[in-house]
């Protein structure tokens, strides 16, 4: 059993150790551009459909090639939908970032609703080994979707820029831990 959990062991290296100031400035970057999109929801969002905007197009750009690419034989006329779609998206989230954020956010808020209903369930009906601590998972993100939905479209505003910045900021906090334990090594 336990040789199954150290499947993804990972080697720390001394380059890694050497480099840890790099790991440390990385993270703090991260940290303070995800206090930047907390603080700023509203923009933050906007950017984040501007930026999703764009890989959709650009997606549905490398889908228009690879409907030529494969041809008849593979779907052709599904490759070019697909491409449609994908640019179609894309170009109306760049043109009306401000409402593909509050559509992005109610169907999150309804995706929180649904899997946090979900997850309070299967918790309490599985009583798996913590499975406590995954029924209180289910009623934050159900209570979060419900909140979303509440003050919805008015979240779609800042929620997507909030979720970003926050994300942001855990994710540069996980660096910065990085960085301070490969420090100590």
């Amino acid at each position: 059993m336990a040789d199954q959990l150290n499947v993804f062991v990972v080697q720390v290296t001394q380059e890694m150790i050497r480099n840890w100031g790099w790991f440390l400035a990385f993270g703090i970057a991260l940290v303070l551009l995800g206090v930047a999109a907390v603080v700023r929801s509203v923009g933050a969002s906007v950017a984040s459909m501007l930026f999703f905007g764009w890989v959709l197009i650009v997606s549905g750009v490398i889908e228009f090639v690879t409907a030529f690419m494969v041809g008849k034989w593979a779907g052709f006329f599904l490759h070019l939908l697909v491409a449609v779609l994908l640019g179609i998206t894309g170009a109306i989230f760049i043109g009306n970032p401000v409402v593909s954020a509050e559509a992005a956010t109610l169907m999150m808020s309804v995706l929180f609703l649904l899997t946090g209903v979900f997850q309070l369930i299967s918790a309490l009906w599985s009583h798996l080994p913590g499975y406590g601590w995954h029924a209180l998972n289910g009623i934050i993100t159900t209570a979060l979707g419900a909140l979303l939905l509440a003050q919805w479209p008015v979240s779609g505003l800042y929620a997507v820029g909030l979720f970003v910045g926050i994300d942001l900021i855990l994710f540069g906090w996980t660096w910065v831990v990085l960085a301070l334990g490969l420090h100590r090594m």
